[in-house]
């Protein structure tokens, strides 16, 4: 059954999220233009960014260049970040930390007073900047949402759970929310824009907050847009254990300030898979810690010699994490584990945000604009984020667009809340994403999970949005993950261990219906659409 909505807003551009690529690009648009940011959480605490410990990646020091680092970020990416686009993000960098130190953004400096410049893995150069020690996410939000508060032209719409993309004609033109009261709204533009970050919710072990179950990408892919390198999930390396959800990160700066690998028996191993060692490339170590609790139970990060005393004042977020365990990082080792961490995949887009969809735009993680191939390079994250959401309002601003007068109708079933039945479903599927579509994956294992995700279908309410979010952007990983027969960067097979130069390209596919059971069809759609583009 369908009713009006409870209300209907007219507004210039749709900014769906409110992370660092949302804020950057509702930032980035004139006075004049009217800006909506759609965010289901509160305005400036959801979503991963407030989370960031690691910091940004720019070629800021004297010794680098953003040609150094865009050759990083090729390194790390296994083979198929696109250099043209990796160009773009590099060179693009260290004007946008003069952009945030604008808005009041404040980053740590060395006892000279010069910008204080980290070194993270597979990073060559001193490049990473922080703000409080690990508290660099929480910062820089800090500064845009100021920004954003002193913008009259944008208006920010918080706790509303977006819900499906409007199409007319073959163009995006809103998007339908419900609020935490169960208000529905419509909100109108010639312009959407998707920055609604990531995946890693769909997983048991995540760094992620529980408001990450991607939610752009399935509205995308039912809205018919194409999406690219979906299979490539990064698992951070060292979560902290200890029954929290989402685990606590433990950044990568403490391993590029010294800190070690230790197995069960105390061994440093990193020796034994990589020349890096700690500072090998992300994919790497996580496999690295992923065999060694396999094999020995445990692994431990000890950071007592490289970081000891200063430990509260370098790291201070870590620190805190540390404390509510019970533990102390400079007398004893932490015990760590792999976690699922960022999606280098998510809706195909141009180096300008544009989508395969006229109206539709998207950057961030929810984006792939191959700017990390099948492996993200440490802390180009936020780069991505603040990078792109510039130029996406850049490339909305250039061009001529027209209000639609579609009308559109609201469902009365749409859901806010989740219920118990739900729940358990949810809890059930994040555990079958990480046992067969995590760090280790087969054919027996994804065609087992794409089967119970089916299942799982069964249980869902009518308008359960978030719980059927997870499930289609899960069976489209798994169909993607099962289709490419290697192992590259984040995706790791056993039966295919080794990469194959057949699978050196990019998937890029709109995903098939997956209503039915005809996995092996879907399969064909994703192995031709290469062929096609």
């Amino acid at each position: 059954m369908n009713r009006r909505f409870d209300e209907i807003i007219r507004t210039d551009v749709i900014v769906i999220g409110s992370g660092v690529a949302g804020l950057s690009t509702a930032l980035a648009f004139g006075s004049k233009v009217r800006v909506s940011v759609v965010t289901k959480g509160d305005f400036g605490f959801g979503g991963s960014s407030p989370f960031a410990q690691g910091g940004i990646a720019a070629a800021m020091g004297a010794d680098d260049s953003p040609l150094l680092h865009a050759e990083d970020t090729m390194a790390a990416s296994a083979g198929l970040a696109v250099r043209d686009v990796v160009d773009v993000l590099t060179q693009a960098g260290p004007g946008q930390i003069e952009r945030l130190r604008s808005f009041g953004a404040i980053f740590d400096l060395s006892p000279s007073g010069e910008l204080l410049l980290g070194q993270e893995a597979a990073h060559r150069r001193r490049r990473i900047l922080h703000a409080r020690g690990d508290s660099t996410g929480a910062e820089v939000i800090r500064a845009m949402v100021h920004e954003v508060n002193s913008a009259p032209h944008i208006v920010v719409c918080q706790r509303e759970f977006a819900v499906e993309l409007c199409v007319d004609g073959g163009r995006v033109v809103g998007v339908s929310t419900v609020d935490s009261r169960g208000r529905t709204h419509l909100h109108l533009a010639p312009a959407v824009v998707l920055a609604t970050g990531g995946v890693g919710q769909l997983y048991r072990c995540t760094t992620n907050p529980s408001e990450v179950t991607g939610d752009g990408l399935a509205m995308a892919i039912r809205a018919g847009a194409r999406v690219a390198d979906v299979e490539f999930v990064q698992f951070h390396p060292t979560a902290m254990v200890g029954g929290r959800d989402p685990m606590p990160l433990l950044t990568e700066a403490l391993r590029g300030e010294g800190a070690v690998l230790r197995n069960a028996s105390g061994r440093r191993f990193m020796a034994d898979y990589h020349e890096d060692l700690e500072l090998a490339p992300r994919d790497v170590v996580a496999r690295a810690i992923w065999k060694e609790i396999s094999d020995t139970g445990q692994v431990f990060l000890d950071a007592i010699e490289a970081v000891g005393d200063s430990f509260p004042t370098r790291f201070p977020t870590v620190w805190g994490f540390c404390q509510e365990g019970g533990l102390d990082p400079r007398k004893e080792w932490i015990s760590v584990s792999p976690a699922a961490h960022f999606h280098m995949g998510g809706i195909d887009v141009n180096d300008d945000g544009r989508t395969s969809l006229d109206g539709l735009w998207a950057c961030g993680e929810v984006s792939a604009t191959g700017a990390h191939g099948a492996n993200r390079l440490a802390s180009n994250s936020l780069l991505e984020g603040l990078v792109f959401g510039v130029r996406v309002a850049q490339d909305i601003s250039s061009r001529d667009t027209a209000e639609s007068t579609a009308s559109f109708e609201a469902t009365e079933t749409l859901q806010y809340t989740h219920t118990a039945r739900e729940r358990m479903a949810r809890r059930a599927f994040r555990q079958l994403m990480w046992n067969d579509v995590g760090l280790v994956r087969s054919e027996d294992r994804l065609r087992v999970a794409i089967e119970l995700i089916e299942q799982l279908k069964t249980r869902l309410s009518e308008g359960s949005g978030e719980l059927a979010n997870m499930l289609l952007v899960g069976h489209v990983i798994a169909l993607a993950a099962l289709a490419r027969q290697e192992s590259r960067g984040g995706h790791y097979r056993t039966d295919f261990p080794e990469p194959r130069d057949e699978y050196k390209h990019r998937q890029r596919f709109v995903a098939p219906e997956i209503d039915g059971p005809n996995l092996d069809s879907e399969l064909e759609v994703v192995r031709k659409a290469e062929l096609a583009l």
